[in-house]
This record gives structure tokens, C-alpha cells and sequence, in this order.
């Protein structure tokens, strides 16, 4: 009777997550470091759903990847519940389906407004995938755009050359190589260590990035070729998610909806911060790029577009089709 009594008890403590005021801990994955935009976003979504839930919701954010995991690892951490929520370049997702390579297609939107407006056109898609895989995905979170970090001023096609160059996904290093250069795809905590070793001279990623990262310990010239506006995404566990009270279900959606104007708001701000810093580093900022420059880059893209739009097929036509009739 004592061992029933027992396992009947176990089993009681194992469901009060679901029921009454029971305190949930979360844990949150960010490959990125905790100044980062993104980190930021997701401290805002914390202290949302810390007010929302009365503190009953607690989320232990870990950032600069303290976890051992970078985003290429987050999509089956979260799909696992390894790890409850995690927040994720889009560009590393793109092997589990190619519409997360939407958000860095080359040269397709020209600011942040275009870049919002994408992705609330494909974020149905983007929530079906990870419905399909037992998550929910709470919010986006963008990158300002990216642009070409190198030793020397990269202006022309010629200074593109052979140029050892870090990209985030397929599509940079389509492109790149397309433009003359020797693109190598790393993950962002592999990139410091490849530059001190001389791995690479020169990285596609944002002045956000740089500035977060002190690239001007190696790297002098910053070019804005408004390559893309790239999305990081925050997603969770659905087991995790579906522990607890419906209250609080209600209050994490409202924080991430929240969190997602926030972050959009944020991003468009950000540049101009970002340029004061390089400035007083001391990094060279071009911003006024050679017509026939920036020519060259988009016709390099276009392979890269054509070959997304394969792949996803009526997906990708349906919304680059509506993205351009609206614009």
C-alpha cells in the first residue's frame, strides 16, 4: 500500500506544472552575446512574461552559446527539449526547409519596413514548420543589414577577388562565390577564431555584429551593401509549452507578440548606434557604394534566388509574388 501511495505521489508532483499557480523554469539558448540586438529582444520578452505571469513563468536566458550549443544545433535541442527555447539564425535552418532561407536572400528588400512586411507575409509558413516538428515559434528577431567587414576597402568587384570571406548561410556563399570570392560558411562562434588565426580576412555579417564582436581588433573597413535584412527566430518546445496553465500559455503569446513589435522597432535604430561606435574605433565606414558595384553584387544574386525559388517551389513563387505586388 506504502509503494502505491508512493507512485501515486510521484506521479501528482510530476502533472503540478499543469494546474494552479505552480512556478515553470525555462531555460533559453542565444549563440550571441549578451549586448547583442538579439539578447536584448530577449530580455525584453523575459521581463514581459515575468510581469504577465506574476513571476510564475521563470526563463533563464544563457547567452554567447553557455550552453554548448550554436543555432546549427537549436532546432533538435528544442525539438528534443534539451533545451526549452532557443533563438536561432533563420539561414541555419534552411537544411530543415528551405523557406527559412527567405529572410537572406540577396539584395531582395531594401529596408527594414520591406524586411517586416516579408516576413509577416511568410510567417504562416515559417510557423507550420515548426508545428510539424513540436515546437511554436514565439517571434523574429532581426538583424540590422548585412554588409562586408575586410582589412582593406571593399568597393569593387575586383577587391571581391579570391577574397576569404565568412557567410551565415547557403545564399551568402552562393552569391559570394558567383561575385569572384572564396566564401567559407561559419557559425558565428567560430568566426573571432578564424579571423586571429587568418582563416578569413574578411566576414558578411552586420555593423551590429562587428561592434558586438570588437571586429576592429582585426578588421578596419566596414562596407554597407545592404545584402539583406537576415532573421533570427525564437522558438520553443511544445511539450514545454503545452505544461502550462492556460493563463500562462496566454501570457507568453502576448509577451511574444509584444516582443515582436519591439524588436522591429528596435532594429530600425540600431544602424545609427552601431556607426557611432565604428566611428570611434576608428573603423571606415563605406556607405556610398560604386554604382556598378553594387550592379554586380545583384547580378551575382540572382542564381541565388532562382535556386530558392526552385526549391520551395509554389511557396516561394506565392510569396515573392505578393511581397512585389504590394511594394
Amino acid at each position: 500500500m506504502k509503494k502505491t501511495l508512493s507512485a501515486l505521489a510521484l506521479a501528482l508532483a510530476a502533472l503540478l506544472p499543469l494546474h494552479g499557480s505552480a512556478t515553470a523554469r525555462l531555460d533559453f539558448s542565444n549563440e550571441y552575446n549578451h549586448s547583442s540586438i538579439h539578447a536584448e529582444g530577449d530580455s525584453y520578452f523575459i521581463n514581459k512574461v515575468k510581469e504577465l505571469t506574476g513571476d510564475q513563468v521563470q526563463i533563464t536566458l544563457h547567452t554567447g552559446g553557455a550552453l554548448g550549443y550554436k543555432s546549427a544545433d537549436h532546432f533538435y535541442a528544442v525539438a528534443d527539449n534539451a533545451v526549452q527555447l532557443a533563438d536561432t539564425l533563420a539561414g541555419t535552418l534552411a537544411g530543415i526547409d528551405p523557406i527559412f532561407s527567405l529572410s537572406s536572400l540577396p539584395f531582395l528588400v531594401r529596408d527594414e519596413g520591406e524586411a517586416e512586411r516579408l516576413y509577416h507575409l511568410a510567417r504562416p509558413h515559417y510557423d507550420k514548420v515548426f508545428a510539424d516538428n513540436d515546437q511554436i515559434l514565439l517571434y523574429a528577431s532581426p538583424w540590422p543589414a548585412s554588409g562586408i567587414w575586410a582589412k582593406q576597402d571593399v568597393s569593387s568587384i575586383d577587391s571581391l577577388n579570391k577574397l576569404k570571406i565568412r557567410t551565415y548561410d547557403k545564399n551568402g556563399t552562393l552569391t559570394l562565390m558567383a561575385a569572384g570570392a572564396n566564401p567559407v560558411k561559419l557559425s558565428w562562434a567560430d568566426v573571432v577564431p578564424q579571423l586571429s588565426t587568418g582563416g578569413i580576412s574578411a566576414v558578411l555579417t552586420s555593423a551590429e555584429a562587428g561592434a558586438n564582436a570588437s571586429f576592429w581588433e582585426h578588421l578596419q573597413h566596414f562596407s554597407a551593401i545592404q545584402y539583406a535584412i537576415p532573421l533570427n527566430m525564437v522558438h520553443m518546445n511544445r511539450d514545454a509549452f503545452e505544461r502550462l496553465t492556460p493563463e500562462q500559455q496566454s501570457a507568453l503569446l502576448e509577451a511574444a507578440r509584444q516582443t515582436d513589435a519591439h524588436n522591429w522597432q528596435q532594429v530600425r535604430t540600431r544602424v545609427a548606434e552601431n556607426y557611432q561606435t565604428l566611428n570611434q574605433q576608428g573603423v571606415a565606414i563605406q556607405d556610398q557604394l560604386p554604382a556598378d558595384f553594387t550592379q554586380a553584387l545583384e547580378t551575382a544574386a540572382q542564381a541565388t534566388i532562382d535556386g530558392w525559388l526552385k526549391e520551395t517551389g509554389d511557396r516561394g513563387q506565392q510569396i515573392l509574388a505578393q511581397f512585389r505586388q504590394e511594394g
